[in-house]
């Protein structure tokens, strides 16, 4: 008989944000399998549980999964644990979990802290719906072409992110999302926790007056889809933009593109019965 693999949430910040049955399954199980074995220790030397570790990370993911399915298949239980939270979001844990159920290898969450459902909850923005997106790319024309296709969704986004790269990532989000509200949220759990609400403009400025430190996690809330007008409004607004000075071809385009409608429907919905010659 196989042994069972557990995904064994660990605090994020505060040592005493752990589970009981979380410490019960570090105590028992024969192996740990840590993404920072050193890191792990201190929590297990601060809970006296002297269970052996071995590493899993990043780095040796795939080699050291078939290695703890070995042990698995032979009957030994193993706990996996990243530095902080659950493993698997955003940190090692996917392939190896994968690989146990295709071994039909038991596998059980013993839930606990995760970072950006703490900070979401305390961070005033709306919980639902919520597109969770983790580690965006590290360079800035990735970064840029990510950020890109999730603008148009409608829910909170949620980004982590390291302090060397923060201030680039909410630059990217205002240039591509506009003057929009975030929240970041810094060192959640520990002793200078902190959470930054406003503006993109407005927290970026305290940023860059302020460097961050420590562990991150960023709420993105984007506009709200602009509402089709009724046709009546779109010809009081092209006469607004042509009394301002613009062409009535420029109007109808710069409305389209408000709109997101097709250039002829607006023309047909207010210039048709004008009499003039079709500027579109």
């Amino acid at each position: 008989m196989s042994g069972t693999l557990y995904l064994c949430a660990t605090p994020i910040g505060n040592l005493k944000d752990i589970t009981l049955r979380a410490l019960d399954v570090l105590g028992r199980v024969q192996l740990i399998a840590a993404e920072d074995t050193r890191h792990t220790q201190k929590l297990l030397n601060y809970y006296q549980i002297k269970t052996g570790l071995t590493s899993y990370h990043q780095h040796n993911e795939k080699l050291k999964s078939g290695e703890l399915i070995q042990r698995l298949k032979s009957g030994m239980d193993v706990a996996l644990v990243s530095d902080a939270g659950l493993p698997g979001i955003s940190d090692p844990g996917e392939v190896l979990v994968r690989r146990a159920l295709q071994e039909e290898i038991p596998v059980e969450v013993i839930p606990g802290p995760s970072a950006f459902t703490s900070g979401l909850v305390i961070s005033g923005v709306p919980c639902t719906p919520l597109y969770f997106a983790g580690f965006l790319p590290s360079t800035g024309k990735a970064r840029r072409d990510s950020l890109n296709k999730l603008k148009d969704i409608q829910a909170t986004q949620v980004f982590y992110e390291g302090p060397h790269r923060l201030t680039k990532l909410l630059v990217d989000v205002l240039d591509i999302y506009g003057d929009v509200a975030v929240v970041v949220a810094r060192e959640l759990t520990k002793l200078h926790q902190e959470l930054l609400r406003g503006k993109v403009s407005e927290v970026l400025n305290r940023l860059l007056q302020v460097p961050p430190k420590g562990e991150i996690v960023v709420y993105v809330v984007p506009p709200a889809p602009v509402e089709p007008a009724a046709p009546g409004d779109w010809k009081a607004e092209v006469g607004k933009l042509v009394k301002e000075g613009m062409s009535k071809k420029d109007a109808i385009k710069l409305l389209a593109e408000k709109y997101q409608v097709p250039k002829r429907q607006i023309y047909n919905s207010t210039l048709q019965d004008s009499g003039e010659p079709d500027p579109v």
